[in-house]
């Protein structure tokens, strides 16, 4: 049986940058799109926006977040446009994100020469680090579970439609969900981020009134419990998605099949592709979960396809930008997860 996979891979359709992934099952050529998910982190260092699809600034962000870890690097603008031309971003489109992820503050340029220089503030990458410790430990171990729920209750005028959807859209941002049209939930206890959005956007509003509690259920399982406000299902499907997607990719890295020319937009891929589970999964306790749950085989393969394509993703980022920068090979490294789940510095020679 012949088996071809060209996966993945950056793609222009039509303006619109998008991952794609073609893969030849029976005889059928597949493809398959998927988009980025990745909330604006509670810090002051400003992330690019979430758009349906990965972007430039996206793009470039997650390359330095992932594969640089030293503020104290000489990035010139030639590299930046090199590494985001492997992912088919265009040179405009290249340079337009380092001046938005400049004025973001992810980035900053060094001295005043020409072509500019650039380099990761120390914020930024203390925000990335923590980004992908978050990433690489999720679902590492079943959550502490105590019982505890928050619980969010609303009343507005019927004219307070504006207030009323801001308020569902930073319910969903801080991970809660509709229990009952008013009502919103999330496991745990911490209440005091939910409290001070309500206070932000329904003090001030006539007629408008909230309650912030503290709750158990009789019944957390079942259609009357807690575990009825989420789309579990929909999760499981997308762990499953996630797993099909890429098991041709993990075949290939195991039979050695993934040079150092693929493994960087592949490897690239793979996590931007589960970054978006840590901020959808409400990571409920095992009892509210269906059997079986999907989560735990999508994170093996998350881990071994990109612990696997490490090196050979640094490698093919050295290869890339050392003609535009010489010091190339003395400042690109990569990160894995550790025994612990948290990222680290892969070790390696110079």
């Amino acid at each position: 049986m012949r088996r071809e996979i060209v996966c993945p891979r950056y793609a222009i359709n039509g303006g619109k940058c998008e991952f794609v992934c073609f893969g030849v099952a029976g005889g059928g050529v597949v493809r398959q799109a998927w988009g980025v998910h990745a909330p604006l982190p509670a810090d002051d260092v400003s992330a690019p926006r979430t758009q349906a699809g990965p972007n430039p600034q996206h793009l470039l962000a997650t390359l330095l977040g992932e594969y640089l870890d030293s503020s104290e690097a000489d990035l010139p603008s030639a590299a930046v446009v090199a590494m985001l031309a492997e992912f088919g971003i265009s040179e405009s489109s290249a340079r337009a994100a380092l001046s938005r992820l400049t004025r973001r503050g992810l980035i900053a340029v060094r001295g005043t020469g020409r072509p500019p220089v650039y380099h990761l503030t120390p914020q930024a990458i203390a925000r990335h680090r923590s980004r992908m410790d978050h990433f690489l430990s999720f679902g590492a171990r079943p959550p502490r579970w105590t019982g505890d729920w928050v619980t969010v209750s609303f009343s507005l005028p019927q004219s307070g439609q504006a207030p009323r959807h801001s308020i569902r859209k930073a319910l969903g941002a801080l991970g809660f969900a509709r229990l009952y049209d008013s009502v919103w939930i999330r496991p745990g206890s911490e209440s005091g981020p939910v409290k001070q959005v309500m206070h932000d956007i329904l003090d001030g509003v006539d007629g408008g009134r909230w309650s912030v509690m503290h709750t158990r259920f009789d019944e957390e399982a079942g259609p009357h419990g807690p575990a009825a406000a989420y789309d579990l299902a929909g999760l499981a499907s997308a762990y499953e998605a996630f797993v099909a997607r890429y098991s041709g990719l993990r075949v290939a890295v195991r039979e050695g099949e993934v040079d150092a020319t693929r493994a960087l937009v592949a490897r690239t891929s793979v996590m931007d592709s589960w970054r978006k589970f840590p901020d959808v999964d409400p990571d409920l306790p095992e009892h509210l979960l269906p059997v079986p749950w999907p989560r735990q085989a999508a994170r093996d393969l998350l881990l071994e396809v990109h612990s696997a394509l490490g090196s050979l993703a640094e490698a093919r980022l050295i290869e890339i930008a050392t003609p535009h920068w010489p010091d190339a090979a003395s400042w690109i490294t990569h990160f894995q997860a550790s025994e612990d789940s948290l990222s680290v510095r892969a070790r390696r020679d110079r």
